[in-house]
């Protein structure tokens, strides 16, 4: 390359991704080569630099490629270039913290009406996990209004959208006045949604004060403390169970580790909620006491006072929070003859919401 750096391709990378049309339709960005028709051991047999901006192949059955020199260098296999893809596809950076939150903040019509704003939302969602909106209008279907401009919200058992209210014969522990302890909203599904948006339509006068901890960030303070702990709350499959009439009715049963690790051994998604946690537990009974003792040091790290943050929603504002990252909680409040809290919340995937930030990125910078 021009600047001296040097990359290496193989041959069999290259065939596959040749980008003719016989071998990529270009109008859906996808292969139509097929893997029973690609030789693994394929070596070059013609190559030709026609300019500085074109790389042309040929193949021993004399099939020809064409490769912008632009294209190959973003795809280049260097660990420092794989980091730059990684960077702009996946956002991988994060802004740990604890009770020193300084809780992000952008206006509600901002979001809505610009792209610049979007776009920070987004990027600030994804780097530190919680971001609040304010101004929004105090009746329902903002959320649903939010779910159009990212792209479709996520539905659920419990529908569209919720509503976190005190209920007579409540189907679930949010709509009832106690305290809720630090949980991930709906492990025991086998996807939980990634983005959980909880919108203040009424506000009690006394408790109800929100409190959030980043999950990721005590899960790193776990290992380094106990990693035996740490181990085993991410290699114990616990079983979550839900069951009940909303939507439609439901009976879901799943597994999940409380803390998922990637190949890194890099927490990647916290799957905990004590609430919905199954009295079927399937591990062998030695194992009980220890798991017990792994989750009681967790949950005792998520409530020190260093690691938690509290504050309260006023009306007119939306939290929103990494689901899969942030834990979440609530302080009691009093029930009275009328409803004195109510929350509209919603839920989206992870997929959509970098859809859609990866499509602002391209607009907001121009940038693939």
């Amino acid at each position: 390359w021009e600047d001296g750096s040097e990359s290496r391709y193989p041959c069999v990378w290259l065939r596959d991704n040749c980008q003719c049309p016989q071998c990529f339709l270009r109008s859906a960005r996808a292969r139509r080569l097929v893997i029973e028709d690609l030789d693994v051991n394929i070596v070059v047999k013609e190559v030709a630099l026609a300019d500085r901006k074109k790389i042309s192949i040929t193949w021993p059955d004399e099939h020809a490629s064409d490769y912008e020199a632009e294209w190959l260098k973003k795809r280049c296999f260097s660990e420092e270039a794989r980091a730059e893809m990684r960077e702009g596809l996946f956002l991988p950076e994060r802004q740990y913290w604890g009770s020193d939150l300084q809780l992000p903040e952008i206006p509600f019509e901002d979001i809505m009406y610009n792209d610049e704003s979007m776009y920070k939302w987004l990027c600030t969602l994804k780097k530190v996990g919680i971001v609040l909106l304010t101004g929004a209008a105090t009746r329902q279907g903002e959320l649903v209004k939010l779910g159009h401009r990212i792209g479709f919200l996520r539905l659920t058992f419990y529908g569209p959208t919720w509503q976190v209210q005190d209920k007579a014969d409540a189907n679930n522990v949010a709509y009832t006045t106690a305290k809720l302890c630090f949980h991930t909203d709906y492990p025991v599904l086998q996807h939980p949604p990634g983005v959980q948006f909880l919108h203040c339509i009424k506000q009690t006068a006394a408790g109800g004060e929100s409190v959030v901890v980043d999950g990721f960030h005590v899960s790193n303070k776990l290992k380094e403390q106990n990693p035996q702990a740490h181990q085993i709350l991410s290699s114990t499959a616990v079983d979550y169970t839900d069951v009940g009439v909303d939507y439609c009715d439901f009976a879901v049963q799943c597994k999940q580790r409380i803390i998922d690790v990637d190949s890194r051994g890099q927490a990647v998604r916290i799957n905990y909620n004590n609430a919905t946690r199954d009295t079927v537990f399937d591990i062998p009974a030695e194992k009980v006491r220890p798991f017990y003792a792994a989750l009681k040091e967790f949950d005792d790290l998520l409530n020190s006072a260093e690691h938690k943050f509290a504050y309260k929603l006023k009306p007119g504002d939306i939290v929103t929070f990494d689901n899969w990252r942030v834990l979440h909680g609530r302080q009691s409040y009093q029930s009275g003859s009328e409803v004195t809290r109510h929350l509209e919340g919603a839920y989206a995937d992870w997929d959509v919401v970098m859809s859609r930030l990866r499509l602002l990125r391209k607009n907001v910078l121009n940038r693939d």
